[in-house]
């Protein structure tokens, strides 16, 4: 038999040494040595973990539980009907335990095995009808070994007898393909870590950016104070996090707050909004794939579960998955396991999941379009995230933020907005929340005209009775019945707000009763029954102060 010439051998051991990818390795030897004179079939097998032992047929005889050799490569054409034989799934021969049949044994015993003559009627011979009809003669194998470990076996078959000096040839090409194998492996993982760290940078560069920006959650109302409680709570925690809230009110920022203050605050947070991923690209962007694995796979990809392994992975808009990828995300969550796509093995991740939504999941169930198995698995922790209308007092010094922010970053004077116009800003509904603020802030300073913004703001706002018609209720909105003494308590309790943020100042385009669109005789009035004017600070009779703007 012969395999190469030397001519031949001298080629391929040079080309092993500039293959950087094991599949690229594998192929080159196969082809090279498959296409020689008399040769039928080249195979190489590699042993590597394997999760499937439990269920083996062949788990009795298995020596090494856990491991086993695995059909990588496979290379020959067949004399009958002129078929290639390429595969290396779906087959008897795709996996051996080690010490079972004559590749196991090669693995197992690390000595090489040379059979010059095959009658067709010996025990070994799995598939006597075979090696009949393809005229098969003799076989070869040899383990192949690196740095005393035995990484694999390769095995040839041929329609010649052995040449001398067959073997020793085919244990020195073995020796360059195990060397070129495990160089291939390390160059494989320097370039997944290279590509992880990149990865992660420029998630980090965009983090970082967002965070010269935008930093810490603005605002000393009590529905935050309410939510810094919550965060702290949970993000010392490995729990699910589920933020819900309208669109605009800041969940990413809380998501982001969750992590800073978590024990993974070192590691990589990645966040995803899953609106902006094609559904036909979902699979891939999760978990990866590897190449070949469809049209315009070119190569091997790391998907965000990898990306994120030891941090946080952050999912907005997680309404959006589609639903035949839900039970995939679900199997993630509860056993840290996935697969690339075009890859047979499980890979183990270790990461902390927030998500984050704006729809109402609860009605996406039944609506059939989210999994109620994964709706109970998120939430662990629920947390809503409040309106801007929510929490109104926070509007200043949003307002001001935002200024110092666009200020600095347009180059302009930092300048303050008068209480009138800043009375006019918490008067206004938000709809857009937090963003839309953001947005009009950036837009007064780089006008200058803070007025000229405002009279934009007052022809977008819908009047209030169109608005109590016809504006939908919020998904996070939950109705409530009050008796007639709520009532009076609710009453009373927003008029002595309004004198406490006007420093009891009743008259005037800055006082209460205009704060509470009411005339201030009506605001006494009604604040003699609640007897709340006995309450006034420093007051030694029933007079009220007066604004100066409004005395002549």
């Amino acid at each position: 038999m012969i395999i190469l010439g030397n001519r031949d051998i001298k080629a391929l051991i040079l080309e092993l040494a500039q293959q950087q990818a094991v599949e690229e390795v594998l192929s080159l030897v196969v082809k090279s040595l498959g296409t020689a004179r008399d040769s039928a079939l080249v195979r190489i097998w590699l042993v590597e973990p394997d999760d499937s032992c439990p269920t083996c047929v062949d788990k009795a005889i298995c020596a090494s539980r856990g491991r086993c050799l695995h059909l990588k490569a496979s290379y020959g054409q067949s004399r009958v009907d002129g078929q290639l034989w390429t595969q290396t799934e779906q087959s008897h021969f795709c996996r051996f335990p080690l010490g079972y049949r004559k590749v196991g044994a090669i693995a197992l015993t690390n000595n090489p095995l040379e059979v010059s003559h095959i009658e067709g009627n010996e025990d070994w011979i799995a598939d006597p009808a075979w090696m009949k009809a393809e005229g098969i003669v003799s076989f070869a194998g040899q383990p192949l070994v690196c740095r005393g470990e035995t990484i694999g076996v390769i095995a040839l078959f041929s329609r010649a007898t052995l040449a001398q000096g067959a073997m020793e040839m085919l244990r020195m090409v073995a020796d360059h393909i195990a060397y070129a194998i495990t160089n291939a492996r390390l160059f494989e993982i320097s370039q997944s870590i290279t590509l992880r760290k990149e990865l992660e940078n420029a998630h980090l560069r965009e983090e970082l950016y967002e965070a010269r920006q935008f930093t810490g959650i603005i605002g000393e109302s009590a529905a935050i104070k309410e939510i810094r409680e919550q965060i702290f709570m949970v993000s010392k925690t490995e729990a699910t996090v589920l933020i819900q809230g309208a669109s605009g009110t800041g969940k990413e920022l809380v998501a982001h707050e969750l992590h800073k203050h978590s024990q993974r605050k070192n590691n990589p947070f990645i966040k995803i909004n899953c609106a902006a991923i094609p559904h036909h690209l979902f699979e891939s962007e999760f978990f990866g794939h590897v190449k070949g694995a469809f049209t315009g796979a070119i190569n091997d990809r790391m998907g965000f579960f990898q990306i994120a392994d030891g941090g946080t992975l952050f999912l907005d808009e997680i309404a959006e998955i589609p639903l035949e990828l839900q039970g995939k995300l679900l199997r993630v969550l509860q056993e840290g396991e996935f697969r690339r796509v075009g890859e047979e093995k499980n890979r183990h991740t270790d990461i902390r999941l927030i998500a984050a939504t704006n729809k109402d999941l609860k009605a996406a169930i039944q609506k059939q379009t989210f999994r109620d198995d994964l709706y109970y698995r998120l939430q662990v922790f629920p947390l809503t995230v409040p309106s801007l209308k929510e929490r109104e007092e926070d509007i200043p010094l949003l307002v001001r933020h935002f200024i110092r922010i666009f200020c600095q970053k347009n180059g302009r004077s930092i300048f303050d907005v008068p209480e009138e116009q800043m009375n006019k800003l918490r008067q206004y509904d938000w709809p857009g929340n937090i963003r839309e603020l953001q947005n009009f802030v950036e837009r007064m300073v780089i006008t200058g005209r803070p007025d000229q913004a405002l009279a934009y703001l007052a022809l977008c706002e819908t009047p209030q009775q169109e608005k109590s018609v016809h504006s939908p209720r919020s998904s996070f909105e939950i109705p409530k019945i009050l008796t007639e003494k709520q009532m009076r308590q609710l009453e009373k309790d927003n008029m002595l707000a309004a004198l406490e943020r006007t420093n009891w100042l009743i008259y005037g385009n800055r006082g209460a009763a205009s704060l509470l669109g009411m005339k201030p005789t009506t605001l006494i009035s009604r604040l003699k029954s609640f007897d709340l004017y006995r309450l006034r600070p420093n007051s030694i009779s029933t007079d009220w102060p007066v604004d100066p703007a409004d005395t002549n």
